[in-house]
């Protein structure tokens, strides 16, 4: 255990025990006792393992890059493994590998589901698929924070001035995101309670949308959104995961309103408005605006879950929004769009700067007074291959698995985006539960890799490529 700081994952482990506490009173109150048991002992384990892990000695030296790294990935497999037994232990009676599947698809946020019917699932059984969402989100976010040291200062800048946090700083950053997403979570099951939704429904939908995850307490989205109005909250509502979770309170309590904390935000709004004017106008004659819309924002927020519609012409586009992603500050996923904009905007001048020498062109991003260098420009690169490196290993994985080209193809863009998969993309009906066990190992690999692959592979292959 000396290369792992398990006192950061203990927190976490504790965090699991109160969800399970919580579950168990749930059941309870709705007599729901067809899996209570499960409960328990997801109650007993995480709060003995939390209680080692706090104990434990470790070593009271600033820790390495690597051992940050490593607790990070340490979290993502043994935080899953408890976080199954409810559903391994259910009355489903799912395999190791199903339970697994399940967990670290929600807790990764992707969403994928080995369950065919979820309107006929125990809803105490339900309410923890939505929980894990909700742990595995607060964990990413949290892992930024732990790893801060080791970003970009150009994106440092856009969380504090401090380009070094200490103890006492990184604490006050944690507690600030813990009070933030447990705010808005609130905020959104109230929201979506006014708009007439089923309480039950609020709260999953709210422990989704803030995790950027995908699973759904029903079978289809459209039995919870039943008019036109729920529909275009709900779309809003998913912009939250999009955007920075700081966004919100810097713009509200922050007292010197430095550019520096909102330029990616505005980058954000800007590269939204500009993308629904181009649907609203291009993409909206044959059908209802709102459920393309509400498409739109699921893409760019990676949280993927759509209303049943033929949108073949538009799977490739929303594919590519996926791809894009969102805040790097945020719960959402893909390569983020302010690092593929920077690298654009560099290639750019780099050309023009061959045909027009004289010149000089500036990288500086738009509304700040940041300019990134070429070393950032290496890593925001080396992050592109790296995930057309794992799509192509992955794409022909599963093609291998027996699925056709066009659907390994889209499921490897999901899986590495931790995006569920729905008709948005064309392959909502896909079946997990029949895919071969290697299959399943794959997915769930390639699922964490897509989660921690900024917090991992391109600093593993920084320390070797690139000098600090």
């Amino acid at each position: 255990m000396q290369f792992f700081r398990v006192k950061y994952l203990s927190f976490f482990f504790a965090l699991v025990s109160i969800f399970s506490f919580l579950n168990i009173i749930y059941s309870y109150y709705f007599n729901f006792f067809l899996n209570l048991n499960t409960y328990y002992i997801t109650l007993i384990s995480s709060l003995l393992i939390s209680i080692l892990f706090y104990k434990i000695k470790t070593n009271h030296n600033k820790p390495s890059i690597f051992e940050k790294i490593l607790t990070v990935i340490l979290g993502y497999i043994l935080l899953p493994l408890i976080l199954s037994i409810p559903f391994y232990f259910s009355i489903y009676n799912l395999s190791f590998l199903n339970a697994l599947f399940e967990t670290v698809s929600g807790f990764t946020s992707t969403g994928f589901t080995i369950f065919d019917e979820i309107n006929y699932m125990d809803q105490g059984l339900i309410l923890w698929r939505s929980s894990i969402q909700w742990i595995g989100g607060l964990y990413f976010l949290f892992s930024i924070i732990f790893l801060i040291d080791i970003y970009d200062e150009s994106l440092k800048k856009s969380l504090t001035n401090f380009l070094s946090f200490n103890s006492s700083e990184i604490l006050k950053q944690t507690i600030k995101i813990f009070l933030l997403y447990s705010g808005l979570t609130v905020a959104i099951f109230l929201i979506l309670n006014i708009t007439g939704i089923r309480s039950f429904n609020s709260l999953n939908l709210a422990m989704t949308i803030i995790s950027s995850g995908g699973f759904l307490p029903t079978n289809e989205l459209s039995s919870i959104l039943v008019n036109n109005t729920q529909i275009v909250v709900f779309s809003f509502l998913m912009l939250i995961s999009f955007f920075s979770i700081f966004f919100i309170y810097n713009l509200i309590f922050l007292r010197e309103k430095n550019l520096n904390f909102f330029y990616e935000d505005i980058h954000l709004f800007l590269y939204f408005v500009i993308t629904t004017t181009i649907f609203f106008i291009f993409f909206s004659f044959n059908t209802d605006f709102t459920h393309i819309f509400l498409s739109l924002t699921s893409s760019i927020s990676n949280i993927g879950v759509s209303l049943k519609l033929d949108q073949t012409n538009l799977n490739f586009i929303y594919l590519i929004l996926v791809i894009i992603g969102g805040s790097f500050f945020s719960t959402s996923s893909g390569l983020r769009f302010l690092k593929i904009y920077a690298l654009t905007k560099y290639s750019l001048n780099q050309i023009l700067s061959f045909s027009k020498p004289k010149n000089i062109f500036m990288n500086k991003l738009m509304f700040s007074k940041i300019n990134f260098d070429f070393r950032e420009i290496n890593k925001y690169f080396l992050t592109i291959v790296i995930f057309i490196i794992s799509l192509f290993i992955l794409t022909s994985i599963l093609s291998l698995s027996g699925i056709n080209f066009e659907g390994s193809f889209k499921l490897s863009i999901l899986t590495l985006m931790n995006t569920v998969n729905s008709s948005a993309y064309g392959i909502n009906d896909f079946n997990f539960q029949n895919l071969h066990f290697l299959t399943k190992y794959f997915l769930i690999f390639f699922m964490i890799i897509g989660r921690v692959e900024l917090l991992s592979l391109l600093l593993i292959a920084k320390k070797f490529l690139f000098k600090y």
